[in-house]
């Protein structure tokens, strides 16, 4: 399909031999693959408390690890309460994310039988012709808006050795990109497809499966602010409409990397203390997260203007296994 430049391959990738696994149903919406004759809500509710279990348990093992490496340095990072935001720690905490791209794979697979290129898109391929552009047309906007957070809001300096600021800048900048694609293909992916698979019909579907995903992506941030809550979930659920446009998880991977990215590379440029970021109690946010809000939203809004004429992509019109 092809719509305004936003082009879909709609050839299914070739099929190993070897043995054959449960089918991808043909001509359907991506939140709409895992959907059969039975909705088979317990097996859904199981596959969210695993995703969710396991990152919280992967955050928990990595942040022990890393505030023991740490103490035996010297450091105290925040993980225990302590006060310095190390490399290792930021760093533990990005890629306990990131492990989530492996294991929503798994639980798919497990639980499913689909295998785990389907949550790349719906020709189970990742598509880096509609990423790339993605990141072009994105990028600028998105960076003015990273931009009008720390020219509005005072920042606290930190005093960091040139060293460290350079290991927390390539961490940041290496590692933060593969922490928002995990929240993808956790949320806009699993979780998404899990909770569109309950209702019969694909809008139907496609609202519950999006504000299903909206509000576990909206708890697993631990939030009780109210500015933030609504960034999070407004996030969520215009990612997940993208998803659905796009037939993918492409487009939400570059939007949601752009911003975490972006933020924190700004900050470690500014010498800006990171600290804050981790409180999100009540108070802590303000209304000047609307402009985020309204960002993504603008960004969902051009997606589906530009897909207007082919509507959200479709698996390939010919069956097969998922393979690649």
């Amino acid at each position: 399909m092809n719509s305004d430049g936003l082009t879909f391959s709609a050839s299914p990738p070739a099929q190993p031999a070897g043995r054959s696994a449960p089918r991808i149903p043909p001509g359907v919406e991506y939140h709409r693959v895992l959907a059969g004759e039975k909705r088979r809500i317990g097996r859904g509710v199981l596959a969210i408390a695993l995703l969710v279990a396991g990152l919280f348990a992967s955050q928990l093992v990595l942040a022990v690890g890393a505030a023991f490496i740490d103490a035996q340095m010297g450091n105290t990072n925040p993980t225990f309460g302590g006060t310095d935001y190390t490399p290792l720690f930021l760093s533990a905490n990005l890629v306990s994310i990131a492990l989530l791209i492996p294991w929503s794979i798994l639980i798919q697979r497990w639980l499913y039988g689909v295998r785990g290129p389907s949550l790349h898109s719906v020709v189970s391929q990742f598509r880096f012709d509609l990423f790339g552009r993605a990141i072009l047309y994105v990028g600028p906007f998105w960076l003015f808006l990273s931009l009008i957070g720390p020219a509005v809001m005072p920042l606290r300096d930190v005093d960091w050795s040139t060293a460290t600021l350079l290991t927390v800048f390539a961490a940041g900048l290496l590692l933060t990109p593969l922490q928002a694609a995990g929240e993808e293909y956790g949320f806009r992916g699993l979780v998404f497809r899990v909770a569109g698979s309950w209702a019969r019909g694909p809008r139907t579907a496609l609202a519950l499966g999006a504000v299903v995903s909206g509000l576990m992506f909206t708890g697993v941030h631990l939030s009780t602010d109210p500015w933030f809550m609504l960034w999070t979930f407004t996030l969520s659920v215009s990612l997940a409409v993208i998803t659905w446009r796009t037939g993918g998880i492409e487009v939400a991977v570059v939007v949601h990397a752009l911003h975490n990215t972006l933020a924190a590379l700004v900050a470690t440029v500014l010498h800006a203390d990171p600290t804050p970021a981790l409180d999100r109690s009540a108070g802590t946010g303000s209304a000047a997260l609307l402009v985020l809000c309204a960002g993504v939203v603008a960004v969902t809004a051009v997606v589906w203007w530009r897909t207007r004429g082919s509507g959200p992509a479709l698996t390939p019109a010919e069956p097969h296994s998922g393979r690649v």
